[in-house]
């Protein structure tokens, strides 16, 4: 049996938003397996899929630039609010995502070695720079590059920043497209986290995993444990479009200034006033601190007592 530590049940309590003992009793019957027990909680009930990627906020910002047909956009994290606010720091952000465009390097390493914009240092010896300036460690954590047209959005002064990417030669010619973009990039920031652009997206693999994961929920359910498991099946089946497909996938969402429309149909009506089918090709989404744990000493101490009693 594989020992359970007490950041394996921070780290599943984070993932889910569930209880300690929950994500411990998890762990137990995984044999220590995260992935793992995640699909036990769901099975269970206990967890969603729409928190199977639970977030802790870490300091920080995310910030895109846009020159020509090349954007950028970068997370850069900090051990404080404080820094992330400080004008020094967003310049130094600004001038790393400039080298990116400039450079347009195939990795974070690659980045790291280029020479930054306004400067003869590389990156990676301005950011020890900034570092012995600023007196708190700042990381440069990721970075992405589209080209083509697109739109963007940063939420929240740089909490998160998203970029989309467009297949629409007749439509963006006409002045009403840089709303329509602007309104899909917002759609995405703003309501679930889509992880597909369409249904057509989701590999079968997924489909068929989330079909079984929800099979078992069912079988959790008083009302439903009675029926067979081809009835079972059916049922889930015929749910799926709302319990997954429409958070899942962005075209399948519902349009957040106007619900009774879904992505997919407010680009439809778009695309025939303004001339041109309007395609999302891709997008993506950087939320500031995904992922990452704050130190919580004191609540790490708790669950430690927690793991250790059984």
């Amino acid at each position: 049996m594989a020992q359970i530590q007490a950041k394996d049940v921070a780290a599943l309590r984070a993932k889910t938003g569930l209880g300690m003992m929950d994500c411990k009793k998890a762990l137990v019957e995984a044999d220590g397996d995260m992935e793992q027990a995640i699909k036990i909680l769901r099975e269970k009930g206990l967890a969603t899929a729409a928190k199977k990627e639970g977030r802790i906020a870490a300091e920080g910002i995310v910030d895109i630039l846009t020159e020509g047909d090349v954007t950028a956009i970068i997370e850069v994290n900090t051990e404080t609010d404080f820094v992330a606010k400080n004008a020094s720091f967003r310049e130094f952000v600004k001038d790393v995502l400039a080298t990116i465009v400039a450079n347009k390097p195939a990795c974070l390493n690659c980045l790291m070695e280029a020479t930054l914009v306004g400067s003869e240092m590389t990156v990676s010896q301005g950011l020890v720079e900034k570092i012995a300036q600023i007196g708190e460690k700042i990381s440069i954590r990721r970075f992405a590059i589209v080209e083509g047209t697109v739109s963007t959005y940063i939420h929240g002064a740089g909490q998160t920043g998203v970029i989309v990417k467009f297949d629409a030669e007749a439509a963006k010619a006409n002045a009403g497209f840089a709303e329509v973009a602007k309104n899909v990039a917002l759609q995405i920031a703003a309501g679930t986290p889509p992880t597909y652009v369409a249904k057509e997206d989701v590999p079968q693999s997924v489909i068929d995993e989330e079909l079984a994961i929800q099979v078992a929920a069912a079988k959790n359910d008083p009302k439903l444990a009675s029926k067979p498991e081809n009835v079972l099946k059916n049922i889930v089946a015929g749910k799926m479009s709302k319990s997954f497909f429409e958070k899942a996938c962005l075209l399948e969402q519902p349009y957040v200034k106007e619900d009774s429309l879904t992505v997919g149909k407010y680009l439809a009506q778009a695309g025939k006033e303004l001339g041109g089918e309007i395609k999302v090709v891709s997008f993506v989404l950087f939320e500031k601190g995904e992922g990452l744990q704050k130190r919580e000493e004191n609540f790490a101490d708790e669950i430690a007592k927690m793991v250790n009693k059984g």
